[in-house]
């Protein structure tokens, strides 16, 4: 067997297969004699079946099997040993010569190959990068919401944003008494930020311990039956029937008294002993901050280094044809006529993903065992801390992340974050950046554009 390789232009190519009868006939006797042992002829034992017979009735469709299973086998074989970029899958260059009698073949195919890239990716790339400030007001807004997080219900005295507040529900007739044979919940409990009619949660702002409140429990959930049912212990199907008002006599409120700044909280917080005073803690408080606000200047970064290098790029020469036949056999929606449509839609991406495989390639970028590691253990940190729990113990780290990366869907998304994430960091190392410092508003500023472009492309 021979197999050679004549590249057409830039990015097509052809493979020649050229197969001696020497290369298959073994292997059509083994396939023969293993018919003969699973399908014994009539009048034959199994095993027994003379070879001329089977020649006769299965030789021609064992023969093409064999031949067809050698021809694919050298084909990819030769794209993996001569390393080719081959784009989509290489498709056969029909022969109208093609005869089973004859002993020697020879298939064609039609490769596409991924262009040869100049990434760009150097020092006279410049991309900017915008550092975000991280401001005393922001450093207050964010130790509010620890604290709060943190803190305790207490009784308090005056309903508050985000208060719970406690007494007795009473149905109210339409003169605004209590309704004969109406609904009484006797420890009934709301909470009037969580309303959806804003004007019933005014009712409730700056109520004290004794009042009374008049409210409308179906305006607060917009008729919810779920909700409405829950608040007045009632079936569901039976909430249309209670749309009126209902009085609330208010036994109690619960506030959330936020949590001390002591050394309790301090350790809840950072971890114990990592913090030990005020002044320490707004310090570790602004480091929080600015790391998190780090993700978000490498995401722009990246959107930033993504348009760069396209535009010094230029848009790249590829093997259409190929590729759009390709399409078509992998998706049962696209035909002739519409996979130019198609094929255009997908092209950036295409282009890009070309593009950043010549980058890893450029700075020798592979994705190792423990980076798929590093990664499931910030998606453990980032679900705990969903629910308050800023410091996982490394035993769960380790447990939780290793059977995160269990599930084959799972490791292959998280391969391909850590190859991007290796890449522009790659990229971030290897270019200009002309560095920038923003608020938080100028930031989100930046993504306005992009916004606008959207909703747009909604209408």
């Amino acid at each position: 067997m021979n197999v050679t390789y004549n590249k057409l232009d830039n990015v097509n190519g052809e493979i020649t297969v050229t197969l001696e009868e020497k290369d298959y006939a073994d292997k059509v006797e083994k396939q023969l004699k293993e018919i003969s042992k699973h399908r014994p002829e009539p009048g034959f034992r199994p095993g027994h079946t003379p070879m001329g017979l089977l020649r006769k009735k299965y030789g021609e469709a064992v023969k093409y099997d064999v031949i067809n299973k050698e021809v694919g086998e050298a084909v990819y074989n030769y794209i993996r040993q001569e390393n080719l970029a081959v784009l989509g899958n290489p498709v056969p260059v029909k022969n109208d010569d093609f005869s089973m009698a004859d002993k020697d073949f020879t298939f064609k195919f039609k490769v596409g190959v991924a262009p040869e890239i100049d990434t760009h990716v150097n020092k006279d790339l410049h991309v900017p990068f915008y550092e975000i400030e991280v401001t005393d007001e922001m450093i207050d807004n964010e130790s509010k919401q620890f604290r709060q997080r943190f803190g305790k219900q207490v009784s308090g005295e005056t309903v508050e944003p985000n208060a719970l507040v406690k007494g007795v529900i009473t149905e109210l007739d339409e003169n605004g008494q209590p309704k004969e044979g109406g609904i009484v919940v006797e420890n009934g409990i709301v909470a009037p930020s969580y309303f959806k009619d804003k004007e019933q949660t005014a009712l409730f702002e700056g109520k004290k311990v004794g009042e009374t409140v008049v409210f409308n429990p179906y305006k607060t959930c917009n008729g919810n039956e779920t909700e409405l049912s829950s608040m007045l212990n009632i079936e569901k199907d039976q909430t249309k029937d209670h749309q009126g008002d209902f009085s609330l006599e208010i036994k109690d409120i619960i506030v959330v008294e936020p949590a001390a700044l002591d050394q309790e909280y301090f350790d809840q917080l950072f971890g114990k002993d990592k913090v030990h005073n005020e002044e320490e803690y707004r310090a570790a408080l602004k480091d929080m901050m600015a790391n998190a606000l780090k993700n978000d200047s490498f995401y722009r970064f990246t959107i930033d280094a993504k348009d760069g290098i396209v535009k010094a790029v230029g848009q790249l020469e590829l093997p259409e044809e190929i590729l759009k036949d390709y399409l078509v056999q992998a998706n049962e929606q696209l035909t002739a006529e519409n996979v130019d449509e198609a094929f255009a839609g997908m092209r950036g991406q295409l282009e890009w993903d070309l593009i950043a495989s010549a980058i890893a390639k450029q700075f020798d970028i592979k994705v190792e065992q423990e980076d798929l590691v590093n990664l499931a253990k910030q998606a453990v940190i980032q679900q705990f801390a969903q629910y308050g729990m800023a410091n996982v113990p490394d035993d769960l780290l380790e447990k939780y992340s290793q059977e995160m990366l269990k599930d084959e869907k799972t490791a292959r998304r998280m391969a391909d974050q850590a190859m991007e994430f290796k890449v522009f960091t790659a990229v971030r190392d290897n270019v200009s950046l002309d560095d920038k410092k923003v608020s938080v508003a100028e930031f989100q500023a930046l993504f306005a554009p992009a916004a606008e472009e959207s909703a747009e492309a909604a209408e």
